[in-house]
C-alpha cells in the first residue's frame, strides 16, 4: 500500500491503527485461499458508496470469477469475523451495497448468461449480468418473441443480483410485478460455506453429491418451516398487503399456502441472508405492439386522482415525473432533448399494449376521452414516433440523477425516495405528504411508478450541516409515520438498507421485527452479511457522505460558479456559497456532484464513458473517478497533499477527455475539466509526460512546421517518423498527420472571397491601462462590421486540413451573409487538455481579445473540439465579460448550418449530396453545442440515410497518440465507430468534423478519408 491522501480505511469507525491489524488478517487468509483482493486507497474510495447517502470504507474488494471464489472470500470472512458485502451495479439508494469488510464485486466477471430456454420460458444468468444485456439478449436469442420483464430505470447498469437484493420492479411493474415475481430458482452460499439451492418449496443441495450441504438445506428448511408456523398470524396479516410492500424480509412467501417458496423469500434480503451466486429466472411474452400515451396535468397530486381510471385500461406502464426533473433534463441537453410533451407541470406516461396496433390506438383515444371527461387532465396525446419516445422516456430514466441538482439550483438527496401505498391511496398520500414537507420547510422533487403507487421523491435536505441532519433524522421518522397511516411500505423497490432499517418498528410489530432477526439468524449465524441493514440497523443518519468534509479553499484555475452568480461555468447551477448557509468551496461542490446512479457504467447509449466500455473497471468510469476525488477533497490533510494524490492521478489516467459526462450524466459531473484542473496542480513542479510537450505544445510546433512543411513531411515518411513519436512520448502505431504550409489555408480562404483583415483588434485602453476585458458591448470597434458571420479558422485547420478551411470559406461566403476570417487566436485545447492552464488562460484571454469585435456575429469553428473550448472552457478560464460576450457566439460549423437552413437557407453544394452518410459525431460537439447538432444539420440540408456512430471515436485529441493510450483507444473504436465503418460500404461518406475523429478512421480504414460537413456542403470554386 502507498502513502496516500485518501483517509485510511474505516477511519471514522475505528482507530487508524485497528483497520490495518483487521485487514492485514484478511488478506492473510484471502491470499492463502488464492483470492485476490484490491485494497488500494484507491479503490477503496471507489467502494465507500454507491447511489445513497452514506459513505462506509471496506478493508477490501474482490472481483469473483466463479462460486469457488465466493466459496473462498466466505470462508476466509468467516473464520476473521470480516464481514462481507455483496454489490452489483453499486446504485442502491438505500446504502445496501456498501459495508465496512470486503466488498464482493460480481459484476465484473460473474456476469454470463447460461442458456436461455424460450420453451421453458426460463433463462439462467450468473448474479453480475445487467438487467437491460439480458433482456436484449432474450429478444435476440428467440425473435422478441420474449424478453426479460423487470426494467427498473437503472436497468442498463444495474444486475440480477442486486435487483434481486432489494427485489427491484420497474416502469412496467403495473404489468410485471416485482423481482420476486419473475424468480424460480436461486444458488446460493450460506456464511458457513453450504451451496444450496432455494427454490419454490424448499431447499436443496446444489450439488445432489454434496451430503454435507443436503443436510444444511434440509435442516434449514425445517427451520424455515417452523418459523412460518409460529408467526403464521403476523405473516398473514402484516405481510402482502400492497402490490410495493418490499420492506423488510417477505416471509409470507413461507407460508403453507404459498408452498414455502423460499427463492422468493429471500428476494429483497438485501444480501444479508445467503450469497446469490446463479438465478433461474422466469421469462414473458413480449407484446406485438406498444403506444405510450403522454397525459399533462396541473401538478402530481392531480394525476394521481385519475390513476385509478388508468388502470381500468390495463396499461403496462403508468409513471410520472414533475416539471422540475424536465427543465433540468432541457438545461443539461438541450431544449430538442425532451420532446412530444402536452401542455401541463406534472406528466403521467402510459405505456398500452396488445397484439392488433389499430386496437392499441383505438384503446387510447377511449382513456383520452375518459380522462377528459374527468375533468383534471390539462393535455394528453399519444406518442407513436419513436425518438418522442425514446426522449420522453430518457427524462423518466434519468430522474433520479436530473432531481438530483435541478436547473433552478438546489440539491436533492435520497432517503425517502422509496415509500409505496397503494395506487388508491397515492392522491391522498401525496396531498399530505406535500403539506408534511411544507411543516419543514424542505422540496421534494416528484417522480415514480405511479400506476403502482410507489413514489420516488428526493427531498432538499442540507446533509452537510447537523441542523439540517436533525432534520433530516426527524422528517424521516414524521414520513414513516405518514405512510404507515397510509397503509402503505416504507420502501417499494430500493428496499430499507441503512436509510429506512431503523423505521422498521414504526412500521411492523415487535413480534414480526423478532421474525426478521431469527430469519436472518437461521441464514447467517455468524452475522457477517451486509450488517448494518434490515436488523440491528445503523442509525439512519450515521456514515453519511457529506458529514465531515472540511470547509477549505481549493484554488482553482476554472471558475466553477454558475453564470447567474457571476460565476464562469454553463453546467453548475449552485452557487455553493448560497449553498443553506453551509457555504462551501466551488471544487468541493463539483466533485460532489456525482451521486453515484452509475449512468456512465453503461455499454449502450450516449457517449459517456468510452474507459469504462473498454475496461469494464469502476476506476475507469465517470463515478468511479469521481469517488476518488470527493475522498481527496475529505481526506487529506493539506489542500497541497491533495493535489499530489496519486490515487487520483491513477483514477484520471485513462480519462479521454471527451466531455460527455457532462451532458450524458443527469447531474452533469464534467470529469475533463476536473481533470485539466487536477493535473495543473498535480504537475506543478513534477516533470510531465513526454506527450504534454509534443502534443500539449502543438500549435507552437505547428508555427514552426507551418514555415517547412514539405521538409517535415519528407522525414517523418523515412524512420525519423518513428524515432521522432517515441521521443514524443507517442505511439508508433499510428502515421502522423500531413503538415500543411502556413500559406495553403490562406490561399484558399482569400480565393473565397472571405475577407482577411490582417490584424489584430486593437485593445480598448482605459486611462492608459488594459480593461481587462470590461468594454462595454455598446463600444463597437468603427472597422467591424455589424452583420455577417466570423470564420474562426482552428489551429488544427490550418495546420492539418487546410482544405476543409477552404471549404469552411466558400459555404459561408456563398451564403451570401459578409463573412469575415479570424484566425490570429488560439482556443488553448492542447494546453486545457493537459492541464497547462497558465499557458491556456493566456491564450484564451488573448482570443477572447481578437474575437471581441463589439457585434454579436456568429463566431463559426472550423473545428468542433476548438469550438467548444471557446464557447464552455473560456468563461471557465477568463473571467471577464469580455470572454462570456464572445463565448456567447460561438458556433460549430455545423450548428450554423442548422442556423442557416432553418432561417431558409439551401445549399448548393458543387457535389451531389451522398444517399448515405456515417456519422461520427464528435464528443465535444456532442457535449457542448448538443446531441443531434450534426444529426439535425445533415437532416436540414436533405441527408436522410444517416448511420449513427454514437460514441467517442478514440482518439479524443492526445489521448489516442499517446503511446500508453493506444490500445484503449483503439478498443474504444469497437464501440461504434469501427463497427459502423465495417457495415457499410466504402462508397457510403464518413463524416468527421472533428480531426481526431479522422485521424482514427484513416487508423481503421485508409481507404476511406473522413469528410467535413463543409465539404460536403462546398460550392466549389466559383469562376
Amino acid at each position: 500500500m502507498t502513502v496516500s491522501s485518501l483517509p485510511a480505511a474505516r477511519a471514522d469507525v475505528v482507530s487508524a491503527a485497528a483497520p490495518d491489524a483487521e485487514q492485514q488478517r484478511i488478506l492473510r487468509r484471502l491470499s492463502a485461499a488464492g483470492i485476490d483482493a484490491d485494497t488500494s486507497p484507491r479503490r477503496l474510495a471507489e467502494y465507500s458508496y454507491d447511489a445513497s447517502n452514506y459513505r462506509v470504507a471496506p478493508l477490501a474488494v474482490v472481483f469473483p470469477r466463479s462460486t469457488e471464489d465466493v466459496v473462498g472470500t466466505l470462508a476466509a470472512c468467516r473464520e476473521t469475523g470480516t464481514p462481507l458485502i455483496s454489490r452489483g451495479g453499486g446504485t442502491s439508494m438505500a446504502g445496501n451495497a456498501i459495508g465496512p469488510g470486503v466488498v464482493l464485486d460480481f459484476s465484473r466477471h460473474m456476469n454470463r448468461i447460461h442458456g436461455i430456454d424460450e420453451a421453458a420460458g426460463t433463462v439462467a444468468v450468473d448474479p453480475g449480468v445487467v438487467l437491460a444485456v439480458l433482456s436484449r439478449e432474450v429478444e435476440r436469442a428467440t425473435g422478441n418473441r420474449y424478453t426479460f420483464a423487470p426494467d427498473p430505470s437503472s436497468k442498463n447498469r444495474a444486475t440480477i443480483g442486486g435487483s434481486l437484493g432489494n427485489d427491484a420492479c420497474g416502469n412496467h411493474s403495473v404489468r410485471y410485478g416485482r423481482m420476486s415475481d419473475h424468480v424460480l430458482e436461486l444458488d446460493v452460499v450460506t456464511s458457513d460455506g453450504a451451496r444450496l439451492t432455494a427454490t419454490a418449496d424448499g431447499l436443496r443441495a446444489t450439488d445432489p453429491a454434496d451430503k454435507a450441504g443436503a443436510a444444511r438445506a434440509a435442516s434449514l428448511t425445517g427451520s424455515l418451516k417452523e418459523l412460518a408456523h409460529i408467526n403464521l398470524a403476523e405473516f398473514r396479516v402484516e405481510l402482502g398487503r400492497i402490490q410495493r410492500q418490499v420492506s423488510g424480509y417477505h416471509l409470507d412467501n413461507l407460508l403453507p399456502e404459498k408452498g414455502l417458496n423460499v427463492a422468493r423469500a429471500l428476494v429483497g434480503s438485501e444480501g444479508t441472508c445467503a450469497i446469490i451466486t446463479g438465478a433461474r429466472m422466469k421469462l414473458v411474452p413480449k407484446p406485438a405492439s406498444a403506444l405510450l400515451v403522454c397525459l399533462g396535468y396541473a401538478d402530481v397530486v392531480e394525476a394521481a386522482r385519475d390513476i385509478t381510471t388508468i388502470l381500468e385500461f390495463s396499461p403496462a406502464a403508468v409513471e410520472g415525473i414533475d416539471e422540475a426533473i424536465v427543465d433540468t433534463m432541457r438545461f443539461r441537453r438541450g431544449a430538442d432533448s425532451v420532446l412530444g410533451l402536452p401542455e401541463g407541470k406534472a406528466w403521467l406516461y402510459v405505456d398500452l399494449d396488445g397484439d392488433d396496433p389499430a386496437e392499441v390506438r383505438a384503446q387510447a383515444d377511449r382513456l383520452l376521452a375518459r380522462l377528459r371527461e374527468n375533468g383534471r387532465l390539462v393535455a394528453g396525446r399519444p406518442v407513436p414516433d419513436t425518438v418522442e419516445r425514446a426522449s420522453l422516456w430518457r427524462v423518466r430514466e434519468d430522474g433520479a440523477g436530473l432531481s438530483a441538482r435541478l436547473a433552478s439550483g438546489g440539491e436533492s438527496w435520497p432517503g425517502w425516495e422509496d415509500s409505496a401505498v397503494a395506487p388508491e391511496n397515492l392522491a391522498s398520500y401525496l396531498a399530505d405528504f406535500r403539506g408534511l414537507l411544507d411543516s419543514f420547510g424542505l422540496q421534494g422533487i416528484m417522480y415514480g411508478h405511479f400506476g403502482a403507487g410507489c413514489m420516488h421523491i428526493r427531498i432538499t435536505y442540507d446533509l452537510r450541516t447537523e441542523e439540517g441532519r436533525t432534520v433530516f433524522r426527524r422528517f424521516s421518522a414524521e414520513a414513516a409515520k405518514l405512510v404507515v397511516r397510509h397503509g402503505g411500505s416504507l420502501s417499494g423497490e430500493h428496499g430499507d438498507g441503512r436509510a429506512r432499517s431503523q423505521l422498521l418498528p414504526l412500521m411492523y410489530s415487535a413480534r414480526m421485527l423478532a421474525a426478521f432477526s431469527d430469519f436472518r439468524q437461521l441464514w447467517d449465524p455468524v452475522s457477517i452479511l451486509n450488517p448494518g441493514s434490515l436488523t440491528d440497523p445503523d442509525p439512519l443518519d450515521e456514515n453519511l457522505a457529506l458529514d465531515g468534509v472540511p470547509q477549505r479553499e481549493w484554488r482553482t484555475s476554472f471558475d466553477l460558479r454558475p453564470l447567474h452568480s457571476g460565476g464562469g461555468s454553463a453546467s453548475e447551477t449552485d452557487n455553493p456559497s448560497d449553498s443553506a448557509g453551509s457555504a462551501m468551496d466551488p471544487w468541493v461542490h463539483a466533485v460532489q456532484a456525482c451521486i453515484g446512479v452509475g449512468r456512465c457504467r453503461t455499454d449502450a447509449g450516449g457517449v459517456m464513458c468510452p474507459s469504462y466500455r473498454a475496461t469494464g473497471d469502476e476506476k475507469d468510469s465517470t463515478r468511479g473517478r469521481s469517488r476518488v476525488l470527493q475522498d481527496m477533497v475529505r481526506g487529506a490533510r493539506t489542500v497541497d497533499e491533495g493535489w499530489k494524490s496519486e490515487e487520483v492521478r491513477e483514477a484520471l489516467d485513462l480519462c479521454l477527455s471527451c466531455k460527455a459526462c457532462s451532458t450524458d450524466c443527469p447531474t452533469g459531473v464534467d470529469m475533463a475539466t476536473y481533470k485539466s484542473e487536477f493535473f495543473s496542480h498535480y504537475y506543478r513542479g513534477k516533470l510531465r509526460p513526454l506527450s504534454h510537450f509534443s502534443l500539449g505544445w502543438l500549435p507552437r510546433w505547428l508555427k514552426i512546421t507551418g514555415h517547412m512543411a514539405p521538409l517535415v513531411n519528407a522525414a517523418l515518411a523515412t524512420p525519423l517518423g518513428k524515432l521522432a513519436a517515441v521521443l514524443g512520448g507517442l505511439t508508433t502505431h499510428r502515421d502522423l498527420p500531413r503538415f500543411a504550409g502556413d500559406s495553403e489555408w490562406r490561399k484558399v480562404v482569400a480565393a473565397a472571397g472571405v475577407g482577411m483583415p490582417g490584424r489584430r483588434i486593437p485593445r480598448q485602453k482605459t486611462g492608459g491601462k488594459y480593461d481587462g476585458g470590461t468594454r462595454s458591448r455598446r463600444e463597437v470597434i468603427p472597422d467591424a462590421s455589424a452583420s455577417g458571420v466570423v470564420l474562426f479558422v482552428d489551429t488544427f485547420t490550418k495546420g492539418f486540413r487546410p482544405e476543409v478551411a477552404g471549404a469552411a470559406a466558400r459555404v459561408l461566403a456563398g451564403t451570401g451573409a459578409s463573412t469575415e476570417c479570424a484566425a490570429d487566436a488560439c482556443c488553448g485545447l492542447t494546453w486545457i487538455s493537459t492541464g497547462q492552464l497558465d499557458t491556456a488562460k493566456k491564450l484564451m484571454a488573448n482570443a477572447a481579445e481578437v474575437l471581441d469585435d463589439g457585434t454579436d456575429r456568429p463566431i463559426v469553428v472550423v473545428e468542433p473540439s476548438c469550438a467548444a473550448a471557446l464557447r464552455k472552457d473560456m468563461p471557465e478560464l477568463v473571467h471577464t465579460d469580455q470572454a462570456r460576450r464572445v463565448a456567447a457566439r460561438v458556433r460549430s460549423f455545423a450548428q450554423h448550418v442548422g442556423e442557416l437552413a432553418a432561417a431558409g437557407w439551401t445549399p448548393v453544394p458543387a457535389m451531389p449530396l451522398p444517399d448515405q452518410v456515417v456519422l461520427q459525431t464528435h464528443c465535444h460537439e456532442y457535449s457542448v453545442f448538443g446531441a443531434r447538432t450534426q444529426r439535425g444539420a445533415l437532416a436540414s440540408i436533405g441527408v436522410a440515410d444517416v448511420v449513427d456512430a454514437p460514441g467517442c471515436c478514440g482518439v479524443a485529441g492526445n489521448f489516442g497518440f499517446e503511446k500508453e493510450h493506444y490500445e484503449v483507444s483503439m478498443k474504444v473504436a469497437e464501440q461504434s465507430l469501427a463497427p459502423a465503418l465495417r457495415a457499410t460500404s466504402t462508397g457510403s461518406v464518413v463524416l468527421t468534423d472533428g480531426f481526431s475523429c479522422a485521424m482514427q478512421v484513416k487508423q481503421i480504414d485508409p481507404e476511406r478519408p473522413g469528410r467535413h460537413i463543409a465539404q460536403l456542403l462546398d460550392p466549389g470554386e466559383q469562376p
